[in-house]
Formats: structure tokens, C-alpha cells, sequence
């Protein structure tokens, strides 16, 4: 498989999930962490996935790939389609020629993901000499080219230097970088900004963009930020309890979320207004943790809203407008029950 060929499934996706359910095997039993999570990505497009810690957004996307270790981690369910092949199915020769070279991985703390003792060209070089087939000279040559491409200056000079010689944004660029090394058609980023401050997450954010529109790669964006979503995402999943409460595009949800846990969590967004707007409000208690198979709605007992029904069953996802979906019983317009 070339990291530069790819395959559409039927629905024009790049990636499609389905079913997808990971348990861990802990001393306490089993927990729940993903459950029958289903979702595409379109080529190009940037898909936010957005919850609390905990809410199963990192693992989810990690089960993909085969990142979680085996055991605690057991990952069923499926077809998860990529490349013409089910990522679940595949072996670990099969899942190495994907990771990093079709899929690129982003991950949030770039001083633990590169390694202290080896320069930034080294890290740099490898992917692209393994995967892509390239002499040490050819690798080094697009690897001064990539770190130009994210901004950084003296890109041929700064490949030998090592993380530790790096800023933090700079560090992220370079993440950034070795993820984007194999032309890569899905770049999963896990939360790549949020041990920036503004300004840099700001570079960063503008720099993805580009990016984006340059190279036409298709992004899942992790995070718990919804403000950051807002100004780069095209559809938004939320995610509680292991599960998709809600799905669509970014501009329908926050003018008219559906559920709510999604509408408590932009009532946690700060407003520019400052006080004026009231008092920031906070979600009380915790995500769940889950022992066993969900039999009601995660959100249940933390929501306002919940009926004696989302105690008892677990809502699956269902159409509320055009291209938004919601799993809940609960209808904002009326303020009861959905009929639909």
C-alpha cells in the first residue's frame, strides 16, 4: 500500500466507522470506554470531535489504528474502512504501512512524543525513508522543505537540533511536520493546542488551515474546546460516555444544539461580553465510568431535562433537521418528550 493511494468507500468517505466498541479489562471489571461509535470523514473535510475528559474522544480515535495496548485494550465491532481494507482486521505489518504514512497522528504533548536523544532530522527523516522509500539525502531534503512549509525559519540548519532546543509551538510545528511527512490522507489531531497559550494556539490554528487548503487532507480535530472548533471545523460530533450525543454541521450546532449536554457545554464557553453575559455555568458531577453495557442514557444523571424513559434506555442517534442528529428523548422546542 503508497502512502499517496487511497480508496473511497461507497459513501465517498476516506474513513468510515462502524460499530466500532473498545472495553478495557481492569481489576474492577470490565469498563465500557466506546460504544458503538459510528462516524465518516470526507476527503478534505475537518471533523471536530469535542466532549469532556473522558468522554472517549482520544480512545476512539486511537482504537482506529491499533495505538491502545493489547491487553488491557480489546477493540470489536466494525468495519472500520480505509484504503479498501478494515483497519480492525488488519494485521500489525498492515497497520504500520498506515500509521504514520496514511493516517498521521498528532499528538497533544509534543515534548513526550519526541524523543529527547534523537535531532529533529533524524525524527523527521525516518518516515519518510521507511515509509516512502527515500535515500537519507532525498529525506533530508524534504525534511528541510516540511519544516519550511510549517513555518519554521533555517529549516535545513535546525534538523540537527534536538526537541529540547525547540519552543513549545515550534515543538507542535514539528509534530505537525512528522505527521504530514507521507502525504497523508486522514491527520487525527489530539487537543495539538491545548498546552499552548493564545497567541501561539492562534499560529497554530492559522497554519492547520493553510495546511488544509494546500494539501487537502482530511483532519479529525480532538478537543474540548469549542471555540476553537467553531472558527476551523466543518461538522461537529460530541461525545459522552464512549458514545456520539450529537452530530452536525459546525454552524447548526451552535446556533441550535439539540442536546443537553452539548447546550451546557457552550453555556461553559466564556461570552466576549464579560460580565454582562452572567456567570460562567458548570456541568455538575462527573462522566461516568462504565462497568457495563450503557442501559440508559449516559447524561441522565447529570441532566436537567431527563425523563423516568432515560433512565431505562439508551437513545440512539437520530435525525432532528437536515444533516443534525441527536441521541435523546428530550425535544428543546417543546421541552418533553420527542415524538418523532
Amino acid at each position: 500500500m503508497c502512502a499517496g493511494c487511497y480508496m473511497l468507500d461507497e459513501t465517498g468517505a476516506v474513513l468510515d466507522v462502524k460499530n466500532l466498541r473498545t472495553v478495557f479489562q481492569t481489576g474492577q471489571g470490565k469498563i465500557h470506554a466506546v460504544n458503538s461509535v459510528s462516524f465518516d470523514v470526507k476527503p478534505g473535510e475537518l471533523l471536530g470531535v469535542v466532549g469532556e475528559s473522558g468522554s472517549g474522544k482520544s480512545v476512539t480515535m486511537m482504537s482506529l489504528i491499533g495505538l491502545l495496548p493489547s491487553p488491557p485494550a480489546i477493540v470489536e465491532g466494525g468495519p472500520v474502512l480505509f484504503d479498501g481494507i478494515d483497519l480492525l482486521q488488519a494485521n500489525d505489518e498492515e497497520l504500520q504501512a498506515v500509521r504514520g504514512a496514511s493516517i498521521g497522528f498528532i499528538f497533544q504533548d509534543p515534548m513526550t512524543s519526541l524523543n529527547p536523544v534523537f535531532t529533529i532530522g533524524f525524527q523527521l527523516t525516518e518516515p519518510l525513508r521507511k515509509h516512502m522509500g527515500l535515500s537519507g539525502r532525498e529525506a533530508r531534503e524534504r525534511a528541510a522543505e516540511l519544516l519550511d512549509l510549517v513555518g519554521i525559519a533555517d529549516a535545513r540548519k535546525r534538523l540537527s537540533d534536538y526537541p529540547h532546543q525547540f519552543s513549545g509551538g515550534m515543538r507542535q510545528r514539528v509534530m505537525i511536520t512528522i505527521a504530514l511527512a507521507c502525504d497523508p490522507k486522514v491527520l487525527i489531531a489530539d487537543e495539538p493546542t491545548t498546552a499552548l497559550d493564545v497567541t501561539i494556539q492562534a499560529q497554530i490554528l492559522d497554519l492547520m488551515k493553510d495546511l488544509r487548503r494546500k494539501l487537502g487532507v482530511a483532519i479529525i480535530w480532538i478537543t474540548h474546546d469549542l471555540g476553537v472548533i467553531a472558527g476551523i471545523a466543518d461538522r461537529v460530533m460530541v461525545m459522552y460516555g464512549g458514545q456520539i450525543v450529537e452530530r452536525a454541521p459546525v454552524d447548526a450546532l451552535f446556533e441550535n444544539p439539540q442536546h443537553p449536554y452539548t447546550r451546557a457545554l457552550l453555556q461553559t464557553v466564556p461570552s466576549i461580553r464579560g460580565a454582562r453575559a452572567g456567570r460562567l455555568r458548570v456541568i455538575s458531577g462527573q462522566p461516568p465510568i462504565k462497568l457495563e453495557t450503557p442501559r440508559q442514557c449516559p447524561f441522565a444523571p447529570r441532566c436537567r431535562h431527563a425523563f423516568e424513559m432515560c433512565r431505562r434506555n439508551d437513545p440512539a442517534l437520530r435525525p432532528v433537521a437536515p444533516r443534525h442528529e441527536a441521541a435523546c428523548f428530550w425535544d428543546p422546542a417543546t421541552g418533553g418528550p420527542r415524538h418523532d
